[in-house]
């Protein structure tokens, strides 16, 4: 027979537990919990390191919980102002670090802006947190089969949400395309949440030329905010500088100011 190992990462304890427990009872699944983001990340890594990976994970929309050390490539506002990051946060970084584990995403409401969030962060399910047992392991099975689960009143709004997201990416891109090249480097490094001087010193700028630069970026995205200017960069597909040690960065534009 072939088993199926589930991870439950939700940071409620009684509900967890009981749902690992109730999956426990299947003949063909193995399962069990995480508290946090970073406890499950911990669990992954440990299980793929043994040789006994998982195969799906069960997350919690609303998780929270701090990831030491890493800059999650996620939309700039799913991340909160005190660094925790929910659960659709946490499937991007799962599929992105071990593509091969299908995650479903346990909700206490529908949500299609939310679970649109979640398709495209990479989930292959969205599931209430009450529905019925049978109804979570046809969900778990299915996803296996590169099935995608929605519940019905949710396609709608959910397809609303990707088309409506799909127009603002191109909107983005369009503008991000308006950036000389120096001003994407420039994004990038607000991307990485670096400030003015930070970014002076590492693409050996002034300050003064940086503001320049960063005023250029914002009048010609059309935001008013670093914050705003970041988050339409992500919509576009711009992703942060590489903070590595060296010590100027090797920029794939002109290098030329």
């Amino acid at each position: 027979m072939v088993r199926i190992r589930v991870l439950v990462v939700d940071d409620h304890r009684i509900f967890a537990e009981s749902l690992a427990a109730a999956l426990a009872a299947e003949p063909d699944v193995d399962v069990s919990a995480a508290g946090s983001g970073p406890a499950a990340l911990r669990s992954l890594e440990r299980a793929a390191a043994e040789g006994r990976r998982y195969d799906v994970l069960l997350v919690d929309a609303d998780l929270g919980g701090h990831l030491p050390g890493v800059r999650p490539a996620v939309p700039v506002q799913e991340v909160g102002e005190d660094g925790l990051v929910d659960g659709i946060s946490l499937v991007t970084g799962v599929r992105a670090a071990q593509p091969h584990v299908r995650v479903v995403v346990l909700a206490e409401k529908d949500d299609p802006r939310r679970a649109a969030l979640a398709l495209q962060a990479g989930a292959s399910g969205w599931v209430a947190k009450d529905c019925s047992l049978s109804r979570l392991l046809t969900v778990i099975r299915g996803v296996l089969r590169e099935e995608t689960h929605l519940p019905p009143a949710l396609l709608t709004g959910v397809l609303k949400e990707l088309t409506a997201a799909r127009k603002h990416r191109t909107e983005s891109e369009r503008l991000v395309e308006s950036l000389t090249p120096r001003e994407r480097e420039v994004l990038r490094c607000m991307v990485a949440g670096l400030g003015r001087k930070a970014v002076a010193e590492r693409l050996f700028l002034s300050p003064h030329t940086v503001r320049t630069h960063m005023q250029n970026v914002l009048g010609k995205l059309g935001v008013h905010s670093t914050l705003a200017a970041v988050a339409l960069a992500r919509r576009a597909g711009v992703g942060p500088v590489d903070l590595g040690p060296a010590g100027r960065i090797l920029s794939e534009e002109s290098s030329s100011a």
